[in-house]
Order: C-alpha cells, then structure tokens, then sequence
C-alpha cells in the first residue's frame, strides 16, 4: 500500500481546489463583471469599490492635468445607489482638452463607460462638450443638465473592437497601436470634465444599468423614435415613425390640468351677472 506524504497530499488538495474552481466557472458561465474590468480610475477622487466589485484607482492626473473638484460631495445623487455616489460626487475638470489613455493588449469586443453629474449648473447650453477616442468623435455636444437635469447620474456608453491592429468605433476603423486614448474636448460652452470612467471586455449589455428616474425613460424612449421615409408604389413618401420595442414606462401619465372640468369658474361670472341686472333695472327705473 503506497504511504501518503505530505507533498502528495499537497499536490491532490491542490488539484481537487483546481477542479472546483474551474467547475464554478463553468456553472457561473462567463467571468464576473469586475474580471472583465481592464481599468477605471473615480477622476477627481480617491479608489473605491463599488456594489459590483470594480476597483477603481485614484486619479492617475492628480497634480499633472485638470482641477479636482469635491463640489458634489454636498449634494445626493439621483439614479445611483448610496454607496456609489461618491463616483458622481467627484470629477475632474480642465481649461482645455485633457483625457486618459488605457494600455490594451488583447484583441475583442469592449466598452467604455463614462460616469457624469451636473452638479453646479442649472440649466442647459453652460457646460457642453465632445469626447474622443483615438481621434474619433463618440459624444457630440454633451450637455449633461439636458440629458438628466440636476445632480442626477448619467452614463455614456461607447462600444468599440480590437481586431488585427485597428481599432472599430461607430463605424469608423483606425490603426491601434496598443493605447486606448479618451479625450474630453473644450467647446464653447464652460470646460470639460468627468466624473468616473472604466474599460471592460463585453457589450453595451453587460454593463449594469441605473436606477430608473420618474419621467427619465419615457423621455429617452421619445428621443429614440426615428423618422423615417418610404415611398409607396404611386411614388408618394410617406412618414413613419418607429421606436425600440419593448420600451420603458416610466408610469401613468399625468393628468392633464387643462382638461380638468372648468364649470367650477363660470360660478363667479353667473353670480356676476344675476346681481348686475337687477341693479341696472333699477338704475333705469329712476
């Protein structure tokens, strides 16, 4: 009978932790949402982990690039749980151009995810800006008081892909030479800036979606319905509009206060009337 030692006993624990883990991957399916994570940084703050276990670092551009700002640490944040406001109570803010760059070294499907809050503003047209990746405009005229209002979370989602050394970004191909460069552009309209960011291996879909906002979804269910013009076989266009099925709903529709029954203001005006004829029958019989 073989004697047991104790390295042979290392070696088969071992093995045995090997096959389960591996098992528990397979049953799990795909790696966790932190795992397919490659980098995020909380611009303006310091790291955190958040409720979906990302890991993101303290700003790499504190003392080189940009302001932090703390601004909206006094204010709560709407559509963001309580432990993850900090990611949209921070941000990062320059005079001018500035952004990050992220090393990629394997090829496949990604997404960038860009956090933002309107903290200070309080109306639309104070602060809009463009972002850039590698010299690819991805978000035109972002005025993030218009897409949300106030001290509300907002996140932009890039899709992009890395196959055989060029980079796919909204149908526009370039060379990629191993850095993902995020650029947030000055405008016209106050300066640039971001709250938090990160990169992961994955679709649009994997990335784990807001709270829901009253009155939010069917607002961007509206701006999704597109126009589109056919021509019929007499060779007249006609209009069509179409939205995305299964659409949000954001709950009952507000009752129309100008639909409301108005016999309630006519009282006054029929009082009005039954003392003033009187009065002028009198008037007139003197």
């Amino acid at each position: 009978m073989r004697r047991v030692t104790a390295p042979w006993a290392a070696r088969m624990v071992a093995a045995v932790l090997a096959l389960l883990a591996g098992q528990g991957r397979s049953e799990g399916g795909e790696a966790s949402l932190a795992d397919r994570v490659i980098w995020a940084v909380n611009a303006g703050g310091e790291a955190h982990t958040d409720t979906h276990g990302i890991q993101y670092r303290k700003d790499p551009l504190e003392g080189k690039v940009g302001k932090a700002s703390d601004y909206g640490m006094r204010l709560p944040i709407l559509r963001s749980s309580p432990e993850d406001q900090v990611l949209y109570q921070t941000e990062r803010y320059n005079e001018d151009t500035f952004g990050y760059e992220v090393p990629i070294r394997e090829e496949g499907d990604y997404a960038l995810v860009m956090k933002f809050a309107e903290v200070y503003f309080a109306q639309s047209q104070q602060k809009v800006f463009d972002v850039r990746l590698n010299g690819h405009i991805v978000v035109k005229d972002l005025d993030i008081f218009d897409r949300v209002g106030h001290s509300t979370a907002h996140d932009e989602i890039v899709p992009f892909s890395i196959r055989r050394g060029k980079l796919s970004v909204q149908g526009e191909v370039s060379t990629f030479n191993g850095k993902l460069t995020i650029e947030f552009i000055k405008g016209y309209y106050d300066n640039p800036k971001v709250c938090a960011l990160y990169v992961m291996k994955g679709k649009p879909e994997d990335v784990p979606k807001l709270q829901p906002h009253p009155g939010l979804e069917k607002r961007e269910e509206d701006e999704e319905e597109e126009e589109e013009v056919e021509v019929g076989e007499d060779g007249v266009k006609k209009s069509t509009s179409t939205s995305r099925k299964n659409p949000v709903r954001s709950g009952p529709r507000t009752p129309n206060p100008y639909a409301a029954d108005n016999s309630s203001l006519m009282f006054p005006i029929l009082v009005a009337f039954g003392v003033f004829i009187p009065t002028l029958f009198c008037l007139c019989r003197l």
